[in-house]
């Protein structure tokens, strides 16, 4: 597949979706978005794929909405290879359902930040800077707004979208934005975990803690039963299950 703004590579288990928008900063256009929803359903559909890592070409991350080409859809360089709809990049993230890992070695502004709060796992350079600008602007981070409050509280999520300065990766990391600070070891010994994960069981608990966002207390605990008999009858799990009592 040739995509216009990102660039893709497998390696064993690993699927990387790389930003390539450099000259724009990485801004993202309805086709970026179109292209990343492409790429990160190829990956979920594939069985071999277990983790996402996520990277940027250039010095920064990822600087949000093209607000010219979305105001003026011309400017855009349509892909015929895919379909393209009108998709946010926040639902797009909202609809993958495997583990992902940001690594951040730019800063990340406004729509960048959509990237960041979609995945699973982030890994940031010390230094950077994280901004959204919006309001500024005469607009709101809504998209962000939504991510934010999964990862922390409303009052804390508010604050951060109406204070328009750029903070440091020290402070995205207080703010539970950013996990860890990006240095080989650690990460590599992330990614190697999942080696041994079984695909099924990743994408299933994905699924399930989408599933029961929705659903009353007494509704969850029946689904969760359901999802786990699920597993449990896959082939695989009763080799494993076997083998392990063997073990013991």
């Amino acid at each position: 597949m040739n995509y216009n703004f990102i660039k893709t590579n497998k390696e064993g288990y690993v699927f990387t979706l790389t930003l390539d928008r450099e000259a724009k900063r990485n801004a993202f256009t309805p086709t970026m978005v179109n292209e990343i929803a492409h790429a990160l359903s190829n990956a979920e559909e594939d069985e071999l794929i277990k983790l996402v890592v996520i990277r940027a070409n250039g010095p920064i991350f990822c600087a949000g909405m093209d607000l010219k080409t979305y105001q003026d859809p011309s400017l855009d360089i349509l892909n015929t290879q895919i379909e393209n709809k009108q998709i946010s990049l926040g639902e797009v993230f909202d609809k993958f359902s495997k583990p992902s890992i940001a690594v951040v070695e730019g800063d990340v502004i406004a729509g960048g930040f959509l990237f960041l709060l979609g995945c699973t796992y982030v890994f940031a350079k010390e230094n950077l800077n994280f901004k959204l600008p919006e309001v500024n602007l005469g607009i709101f981070p809504f998209q962000v707004l939504a991510g934010l409050l999964r990862v922390m509280p409303e009052k804390k999520a508010l604050q951060i979208c109406l204070k328009a300065e750029a903070f440091s990766t020290a402070e995205a990391k207080e703010f539970g934005i950013v996990d860890e600070y990006l240095s080989d070891e650690p990460l590599n010994k992330l990614i190697d975990s999942f080696a041994v994960k079984s695909t099924y069981a990743l994408q299933a608990g994905f699924e399930a803690v989408k599933a029961i966002r929705f659903m009353d207390v007494s509704e969850q605990y029946n689904y969760l039963l359901n999802s786990l008999n699920k597993l449990r009858d896959k082939d695989e799990v009763k080799k494993q299950i076997g083998n392990q009592f063997k073990k013991d």
